[in-house]
């Protein structure tokens, strides 16, 4: 069979719970954090922060420290052997001596407790140098602070689109960022074992990345550090970069101390030390002809990077990547950079810049739709890619058909055309409450940008009972992408779902891994577990066709047992297959590796096919507004996702609802605050909590929340058909978005721009509604 084929009765596409689903609402799901009552003798890790945005440190005094009862040592710069820096990009040192942004470690106490570290941190005297800082982007901008590469996109010549195009349109739009706020903060324990072996527990996306930092700041070779991670609660991308240098630390203290060390935040700390989703600041021109269609578009984005590089570059090539969203543009130029301010680190998030770049077009086109006359619904579809059509990087956009077929069963599905004539009549009935309707698409592509990164590998072994265990380099982080991997190996070896049990990701086990994410991990890990099984299964297959006299081609696995194809009545346990291929001197595991065939990039020219395909979707939403405060609802949500042929379609579910959610909570709830005054507390988190951070809950969800996965929708050359279903879902919030924009401009007069800040909080929808509400006004008085 090829790699995406199916067997008939196979474990995947069954839909079955989380295989962690019990242990998770019972409590008995073991994290990093509570691992560390097992060991004698724990530390506890505090950190020393700054109390500026920019500073440099002239002086440090860890002597009043040591003096409080419990404080066992205070780690600073001059304790690392090996080298002073907890990133990638070596532009994050582990310990500063130049502070960066408030709130900055520049020193980490070791105590008996955690409260004798804390203590501990706030003895240490440290003497600083204040510097001028930058915190928002249009700071950065005047200033010219920026950092890393400047990427520019292009196709065609935007001035021939231009002179093209019967309408041209200028704006700018700022974009806000957003906390993951995952359940469990950042936590790693760490341990020197009796081998000399460094341990590390981490609550990590990117076990091997983790390994590495660790061992540059020890001085060691990776084969010295292994690390594994149990299982997190939620990640986000917020796991993938960030969680290095706490398990650097946590590893330090131990290697120094001999003594296991804990390091977890609290949830103040974890939400003022750890990156969050990057702000962007747009400014675009857009010309559109007299149809309807994008002529051209010359657009800046400028994300907020924060204090150093982290993952910023390639978050700002998938941003540019994006910019189309799910439409063809024959001219485009789109230049993005990177401003540097006095921030935390800003990182990976769901989407990882996806999200901001679609967020521009689809703004541009809710805005323009009225001065063109067109329904936005509608301008949105004449500008649909078409078969046989190209992104601007130049990668032909396969299955472009789906989103038209897509689209259309959505409309029909959410009856849009019916309920946008009773959301007229409402509007017109009601002066001081409006509704509004939008419906929006998704075009997102799957794979790191990366190439290197979009490889995996598995181990599988099975014992002489019958019974499996399957280890791959995937992360589990309440995704499921472990409920999926049990689902594979049992389809490959054609056994039950309970002779499957999966072992927590460890970096002595797989090497070399990439980090979870890009919504890749089922399809990476899934092609190397099948991997594993199908070497396994090849040599089973040779065995059971001597004892059955047929050719291994002819013999078939399924239901846990083994039989001539056509005969399943011949066939033998699949457990007594294996007892006597083990007496036969039979390899009974195997390693497994994919690569994802088919991928180039050339990151400077931003040309290439980076995406092993693209995942479709799109999401009709219906709001309700209040005149008098901005105050809103979600009245209905109507979803329709590819996911090609789910590999596990409870989990895909509830992937796709808690994306959107998730996205309904950037677009219209969270909204992160800085101290931008030139104060004493200037660069300070102000949103440190859920007292001040609105996340959403059961009460945001829609009064009516249809979700479907489309279907007969296989996708080729992919484990069993299925596609990524982690991060395009988000995106499906923009409908909420923009009918928040439909509801506003229903205050105002027909055929004007409404402009909505992002997020879209009550505050701000009130603005955008006063704004229509006046413009009417003036209108009448006018006409007077």
């Amino acid at each position: 069979m090829s790699l995406h084929e199916r067997p008939a009765a196979a474990s995947v596409g069954e839909a079955i719970p989380h295989e962690s689903a019990a242990l998770h609402v019972t409590g008995h799901a073991l994290y990093t954090d509570d691992l560390g009552v097992r060991l004698q003798n724990l530390l506890h890790a505090w950190p020393v922060q700054a109390p500026h945005a920019h500073a440099r440190v002239t002086g440090m005094d860890t002597a009043p420290a040591l003096a409080v009862p419990g404080v066992i040592r205070v780690l600073t710069a001059a304790d690392v052997p090996g080298v002073n820096d907890a990133g990638v990009k070596g532009d994050e040192p582990l310990f500063p001596s130049e502070v960066m942004y408030h709130g900055h470690p520049v020193a980490w106490v070791l105590g008996e407790s955690e409260e004798a570290a804390r203590l501990g941190a706030t003895a240490v005297l440290v003497d600083y140098e204040p510097l001028p800082s930058i915190i928002t982007v249009r700071e950065a901008i005047a200033a010219d602070s920026f950092q890393g590469a400047q990427s520019t996109l292009s196709r065609g010549d935007v001035a021939v689109g231009f002179a093209e195009a019967a309408h041209v349109f200028e704006g700018e739009f700022d974009i806000g960022g957003q906390e993951h706020f995952y359940l469990e903060t950042n936590a790693a324990l760490a341990h020197v074992d009796e081998a000399r072996q460094v341990f590390i527990q981490s609550s990590t996306q990117h076990p091997t990345e983790t390994q590495e930092i660790a061992a540059h700041v020890l001085g060691l070779p990776s084969s010295f550090v292994t690390v594994q991670c149990l299982r997190m609660g939620g990640g986000f991308g917020g796991k993938e970069m960030q969680p290095h240098g706490y398990a650097a630390i946590a590893a330090l203290g131990a290697t120094l101390t001999g003594r296991p060390v804990r390091l977890r935040l609290n949830r103040t700390l974890d939400l003022s030390l750890t990156g969050k989703r990057h702000p962007f600041h747009a400014v675009w021109k857009a010309g559109f002809g007299a149809d309807g269609r994008f002529t051209a578009l010359e657009v800046t984005l400028t994300s907020d990077g924060g204090w150093s590089l982290d993952l910023s570059e390639p978050v700002m090539a998938r941003a540019l990547c994006h910019v189309d969203n799910a439409y063809f543009i024959p001219h485009v130029l789109a230049h993005g950079r990177i401003a540097r301010t006095n921030k935390t680190s800003q990182t990976a998030f769901r989407g990882f810049g996806g999200p901001q770049g679609m967020l521009v077009t689809e703004d541009i086109l809710g805005r323009v739709a009225p001065l063109l006359g067109l329904g936005a619904h509608e301008l949105r579809a004449r500008n649909f890619y078409q078969p046989g059509e190209a992104t601007p990087y130049g990668q032909p956009v396969r299955h472009a058909e789906r989103m038209h077929d897509l689209w259309g069963q959505l409309l029909s599905r959410s009856d849009f055309r019916e309920r946008q004539a009773g959301v007229a009549a409402f509007n017109a009935a009601h002066p001081h409450r409006k509704r509004g309707l939008a419906v929006t698409p998704v075009k997102f592509g799957i794979a790191f940008n990366f190439t290197a990164y979009n490889q995996a590998g598995a181990l599988v072994h099975v014992y002489k009972d019958g019974s499996v265990l399957i280890n791959h380099g995937g992360t589990e982080m309440g995704q499921g992408l472990h409920t999926k991997m049990i689902q594979v190996a049992a389809t490959a070896l054609g056994v039950p779902l309970t002779s499957v049990r999966l072992a927590p990701t460890r970096t002595d086990k797989v090497p070399n891994t990439s980090a979870t994410a890009a919504s890749s991990g089922a399809d990476l890990n899934g092609g190397a577990v099948k991997d594993a099984c199908d070497q396994i299964r090849a040599k089973l297959a040779e065995v059971a066709a001597g004892a059955l006299g047929v050719h291994p081609d002819d013999v078939r696995f399924g239901a846990g047992r083994v039989f001539p194809l056509g005969h399943p009545e011949r066939g033998m346990v699949f457990g007594t297959l294996v007892h006597d291929a083990y007496h036969l001197r039979t390899q009974l595991w195997a390693a497994g590796f994919y690569r994802t065939p088919g991928l180039h990039w050339n990151r400077v020219a931003m040309q290439g096919e980076p995406f092993k395909y693209f995942s479709y979707g799109a999401s009709v939403s219906e709001v309700e507004v209040d005149g008098f405060t901005g105050a809103y609802r979600v009245r209905r949500a109507d979803l329709l996702h590819d996911v090609g042929d789910s590999l596990s379609p409870l989990i895909d579910l509830g992937q796709v609802e808690g994306g959107f959610v998730q996205g309904l909570g950037w677009l219209t709830l969270e909204e992160l605050r800085w101290d931008e005054s030139d104060g004493p507390h200037r660069g300070r988190l102000q949103t440190q909590s859920a007292s001040t951070y609105k996340l959403p809950s059961f009460s945001e969800l829609p009064d009516v929340f249809n979700v479907a996965l489309l279907e007969r929708a296989t996708e080729s050359g992919v484990v069993y058909g299925s596609k990524a279903v982690g991060e395009p879902p988000l995106m499906l919030a923009i409908s909420v978005r923009e009918a928040l924009r439909e509801a506003c401009a229903a205050f105002g007069p027909a055929n004007r721009v409404t402009q909505l800040a992002s997020p879209a909080t009550p505050e701000a929808v009130y603005w955008a509604l006063d704004a229509a509400r006046s413009a009417k006004t003036e209108e009448v008085a006018a006409d007077d």
